[in-house]
């Protein structure tokens, strides 16, 4: 989840000075640099809008418009990026680790589990904006993936936002949540990344 929301919240309370406009901007590029430059700390911005509304110095409805705002239209720029560049690229070049086989496997996952994927996408930290560019390059279909990154972000923003004002007067709280997240998501996802490329070299090495 990246840097604390603390720090965050004290970085956006120095912000107020010059008016709540530049402090709902700077929430709204947050949640838009997320999924394009992984691992940018938006979801602890998230926690942060979410304190800041509690204490009053941000009305609730600007700050989750902005914040679904944001996500899901950097969600779409991947998801088209893939889908306008990624397909071709990737069957003209057919490379060992995403095949053509491959992207014809995530098609088929798309076709029959699409929606849980994309509804949950947002809660699998690190492959976030590598599900949006699988999809497109999938061709996924635009409706379906606008509509679930939607419903996603709905669920997800609600739930980090509502946290955020929950335990607004206890952000130490947070942080031993965010850490303890941190400590256990991130060194699973690289032994998963590792054993999948492992399992992959095998299969292709026995191929040879």
């Amino acid at each position: 989840m990246g840097e604390s929301p603390r720090y965050i919240t004290e970085f956006l309370d120095s912000i107020f000075c010059y008016g709540p406009f530049w402090v709902y901007l700077i929430i709204l590029a947050a949640c838009f640099v997320e999924n394009l430059f992984p691992p940018f700390p938006g979801d602890s911005f998230m926690v942060a809008a979410g304190g800041l509304v509690a204490v009053q110095r941000l009305d609730f409805y600007p700050s989750f418009i902005l914040v679904i705002t944001g996500g899901v239209s950097s969600v779409m720029v991947m998801y088209y990026l893939g889908r306008r560049y990624g397909r071709d690229y990737f069957f003209r070049k057919n490379f060992r680790y995403f095949s053509t086989n491959d992207i014809l496997k995530v098609e088929h996952y798309l076709r029959r589990w699409g929606a849980l994927i994309l509804i949950f996408s947002r809660f699998v930290v690190g492959f976030r904006s590598a599900i949006a560019l699988g999809a497109g390059i999938g061709r996924y279909r635009v409706a379906k993936m606008f509509l679930y990154s939607l419903v996603s972000y709905i669920i997800f923003a609600g739930l980090l936002m509502y946290m955020g004002m929950a335990l607004v007067k206890n952000f130490d709280r947070i942080e031993y949540y965010f850490s303890t997240y941190n400590r256990i998501v991130w060194p699973l996802l690289i032994v998963l990344v590792a054993g999948y490329i492992v399992h992959r070299f095998r299969r292709l090495s026995k191929k040879a």
